[in-house]
């Protein structure tokens, strides 16, 4: 009997292939699409969150996800719904309670963690591709130990979804009274977009179905289990989906806030 750690009489050596990769697709395409999408966002966010203007209609209670809630005492009144108790210089962000958390969650997050490691670290690029790095280490090195505490900054980002499901409801009430316009239907889109991600985050299924060795003796959490994990297998669509819906309802708030278009109303 031929060993396993011998090599089998006649069998030939290994090919010698130049190439990095036999893959003759477009395997670098969605890797250069994530770029391309994750660095335009970043890039319009950034200058949004640090512009400190056109973020509030005071005649329809608009506030953008991007400076909510807003707590520095630069912010308009109307705005400040939890107070205004930090300083209003410039580099600190109007929303600066909830904006670190909320990009830590993402940063953590499962999906997004693979989507950054392929396409900006190139680790590796492609199934089939090899690794742009010589040694790997996994996350097991600073600052990637702190990819373990997504679960606490899901919590976080649930009690901001709260938030923001309170603005999107506050803004039915303008200072003429009951109102709806476009701006509402934005809001609660983005808002119901939101909670879509967030709860079909992987720690959210775990949190919500885990530890239980049998599932017939606890039927609400087995039918809570059951729903989440259904989102949870769109948890990339939901990923890319709330950039945009937090991209547009911001856009929308900002052009209506500077006056470049009037919000559509239907009542009042």
């Amino acid at each position: 009997m031929t060993s396993t750690a011998t090599k089998p009489r006649g069998a030939r050596a290994r090919a010698a292939i130049a190439a990095k990769t036999l893959r003759t697709d477009r395997w670098w395409f969605a890797p250069l699409l994530t770029v391309v999408g994750l660095t335009a966002w970043i890039a319009y966010a950034t200058v949004r969150v640090f512009m400190h203007k056109w973020y509030w209609v005071d005649e329809f209670h608009y506030l953008t996800p991007f400076y909510s809630p807003c707590v520095t005492n630069r912010c308009v009144e109307g705005a400040s719904h939890f107070g205004s108790f930090l300083p209003g210089w410039w580099i600190i962000p109007d929303a600066a309670l909830t904006l670190p958390f909320l990009l830590l969650f993402r940063l953590t997050c499962y999906y997004y963690r693979k989507a950054y490691y392929r396409s900006f670290w190139l680790s590796p690029p492609a199934c089939g591709v090899p690794d742009g790095h010589q040694a790997y280490g996994g996350e097991t090195r600073f600052p990637l130990l702190g990819q373990n505490s997504h679960r606490y900054f899901f919590y976080a980002a649930a009690i901001i979804s709260l938030i923001n499901t309170y603005d999107a409801i506050y803004a039915f009430h303008s200072p003429k009274g009951f109102g709806f316009g476009l701006g509402n239907l934005i809001l609660i889109g983005n808002v119901v977009m939101l909670w879509g991600y967030t709860i079909s985050c992987h720690s959210c299924r775990h949190i919500i179905g885990g530890r239980l060795k049998h599932f017939s003796a606890h039927p609400v959490r087995y039918k809570a289990w059951t729903f989440v994990s259904s989102l949870n297998t769109r948890h990339m669509q939901l990923a890319w989906i709330t950039l945009g819906t937090l991209a547009f309802t911001d856009f929308y708030v900002m052009a209506v806030a500077a006056g470049w278009f009037t919000d559509l109303r239907f009542i009042n």
